[in-house]
């Protein structure tokens, strides 16, 4: 969606908070033995605190809330009865409706204690988003945004899984653009004021494609490989960006 008027900012930003909250409270719950339904049923609570409704239960019928997926598993992990263990690397989804707006944001949590491979590819992704979002300037194509990741990635000796792509988002979760993580010559649409996109680094530590899982739903690496997410949604205005699911401070 593009952002036009005061109701279309204030709807992104309400739905932009409430993921934010939902997050954080997954974020602090991770730890050694808790399910990953467990963990599902604290975002739910914060949800319906935030008078929010699960985006890709109503969209596409998800079934479950929060997207959670676990080591080799890079996105759309459904909650369930697994445990987590020591030195897992766990990505938490959260794509939230308040009110007809949607908002969308991940981040990587690693179960401690930490590996040094775990840490670097989840700090690969975070600062990828970063070195994305400063290329994400009014005018420019959105293939930019993927060149500055991939870049990055590349530096780190880790891959982007060509694959997956951020995109808009506002009045439902996939709208155009699609959001390469890499320099896609094809990706030529030219990012406009008050555009409102996700941009999230789904990469993985050694090259791999992604499949689906017998699920129907779970994304993993074809070869097993460990995958971290970073992802937010941002509005593009003239001269700055803003995240609307950053953390309260």
């Amino acid at each position: 969606m593009s952002i036009d008027n005061e109701q279309d900012l204030e709807g992104i930003r309400r739905a932009g908070r409430a993921v934010a909250d939902t997050l954080a409270a997954m974020r602090a719950a991770v730890r050694p033995g808790i399910t990953t339904g467990e963990l599902d049923e604290i975002g739910a609570r914060t949800v319906a605190r935030a008078g929010a409704r699960s985006a890709p239960r109503i969209v596409y019928g998800f079934p479950g809330i929060n997207l959670i997926s676990v080591n080799d598993e890079i996105v759309h992990g459904i909650p369930g009865e697994r445990r987590l263990e020591a030195g897992d690397i766990v990505k938490l989804d959260v794509t939230l409706e308040v009110e007809g707006y949607i908002a969308d944001a991940a981040e990587t949590v690693v179960v401690p204690p930490v590996s040094a491979t775990a840490a670097r590819l989840r700090a690969c992704a975070r600062d990828a988003f970063r070195r994305g979002l400063a290329a994400a300037q009014v005018g420019v194509p959105v293939r930019a945004i993927g060149a500055a990741v991939e870049r990055h990635v590349r530096g780190c000796g880790f891959h982007v899984v060509r694959e997956l792509t951020g995109h808009g988002v506002g009045r439902t979760i996939h709208e155009q653009p699609s959001v390469p993580n890499y320099d896609d010559p094809f990706a030529t649409t030219r990012l406009t004021a008050g555009l409102v996109i996700t941009i999230e680094p789904l990469i993985s530590a050694s090259s791999t494609r992604a499949v689906t899982a017998a699920d129907g739903w779970t994304i993993r690496t074809q070869n097993a490989s460990l995958a971290a997410h970073h992802e937010h949604t941002v509005i593009v205005w003239r001269g700055r960006t803003e995240i609307v699911t950053r953390p309260a401070v």
